[in-house]
């Protein structure tokens, strides 16, 4: 047996919802610049469970249907109220929407139907409860979803309690689309394990929610928004940047296993961050970052990856910091149910091999005699 690291370049499986082909990232075939620039993130999540962009009345079906599937089980949110004030925001995540598997009478119906209506019953549900936990842990009530807006303005609504201005809600959106999806990312192929089994689609985003705890995957854009705070000035950032450099320190928000010649959505996550720095009069986050990656990319030739401008842009809409990464998960879950239904499709349990480095011809010693 021939082990690589990490699986780093296995072909694991083949899948029809994103690729990443020479630098470039599609959903379905489509370029995240163009999605980026031109569909919401509702109109992307069908894409990825569908195949196919909606026309306006498959549309507004399936934003009616996230507006029918907001609400939270009171019950869920009674669970949020117990948890410690202390609570990782991903791990009460995690948490809940397991629990949302308890109150759902077809979560163990496996119909393609069922599953398909589990996929949006999640996506709607998701920020529901982030904005939820938000609110409680600082004493306040949960705010309920309203009916027929974006998720990108039901969240920031929810988060809040005051309608959201236009230019927030379109930046959020745009985020959610940037992060919908990455072909068979570390989340992702946990998704696919726990349902190759043919469990429910509920232990299967709980599994991708765990995973994309980590701040090797979903944290990477909390770390930028810890350093960035580090930093706390325009004028420190050669200074912390070069020694950072000098003693060989990992400097979260750059590079990609996958992008050689950088990350696409960086850029669009660049752009908001400049627009909003405008719009707010405070351009010191994304001067920062940009300085940031002036040295990092000139001294290192590593190019900012999606995470990077993230944080500035997260910061900049007045989202606590421990919430992006329940931010990347309200997104990412379109992409994780578009590969649990795929999986389920054509499923083969996932079941890889270890090569064995451990002492061998071992013997049983008496137990008077160990």
């Amino acid at each position: 047996m021939t082990v690589t690291k990490g699986l780093e370049g296995i072909v694991a499986t083949t899948s029809s919802i994103s690729s990443i082909i020479d630098g470039v990232l599609t959903y379905r075939g489509i370029n995240i610049d163009d999605l980026a620039e031109h569909a919401s993130f509702e109109e992307v999540a069908y894409l990825l469970w569908y195949g196919k962009l909606p026309n306006q009345s498959e549309l507004d079906e399936l934003i009616q249907k996230f507006s029918e599937y907001a609400a939270v089980p009171a019950q869920v949110l009674e669970q949020i109220k117990l948890y410690p004030s202390n609570t990782n925001s991903m791990a009460a995540l995690r948490t809940a929407v397991s629990s949302l598997a308890l109150y759902d009478e077809s979560a163990n119906d496996m119909s393609q139907e069922a599953n398909i209506r589990k996929a949006i019953k999640l996506q709607a549900q998701i920020p529901t409860i982030v904005a939820a936990f938000a609110r409680i842990r600082k004493g306040q009530e949960p705010v309920a979803p309203k009916s027929g807006v974006s998720i990108a303005y039901n969240f920031l609504y929810m988060l809040t309690g005051q309608e959201p201005d236009q230019v927030a809600v379109k930046a959020l959106d745009q985020a959610l689309v940037l992060h919908a999806d990455h072909e068979l990312n570390a989340s992702t192929f946990a998704a696919r394990v726990t349902v190759a089994t043919l469990s429910d689609i509920y232990s299967g985003v709980t599994s991708a929610i765990g995973a994309l705890k980590g701040p090797l995957h979903g944290g990477a854009n909390e770390a930028v928004m810890v350093m960035l705070e580090e930093i706390g000035s325009f004028d420190n950032v050669e200074s912390y940047i070069n020694a950072k450099l000098a003693n060989k320190d990992k400097i979260m928000g750059f590079g990609h296993r996958v992008y050689k010649g950088g990350d696409p959505r960086a850029k669009h996550l660049q752009k908001m961050s400049r627009e909003l720095g405008k719009l707010t009069g405070n351009m010191e986050l994304y001067e920062m970052s940009v300085k940031i990656e002036e040295l990092v990319t000139g001294q290192k030739g590593l190019k900012p990856n999606v995470d990077f401008y993230s944080a500035s842009v997260y910061t900049t809409l007045q989202i606590p910091r421990d919430l992006f990464t329940p931010i990347f998960a309200i997104s990412r879950c379109s992409g994780w149910t578009a590969h649990i239904l795929e999986q389920y499709e054509n499923n083969r349990l996932i079941r890889p091999r270890a090569e064995y480095t451990g002492p061998v011809d071992q013997k049983v010693t008496p137990i008077a005699e160990r």
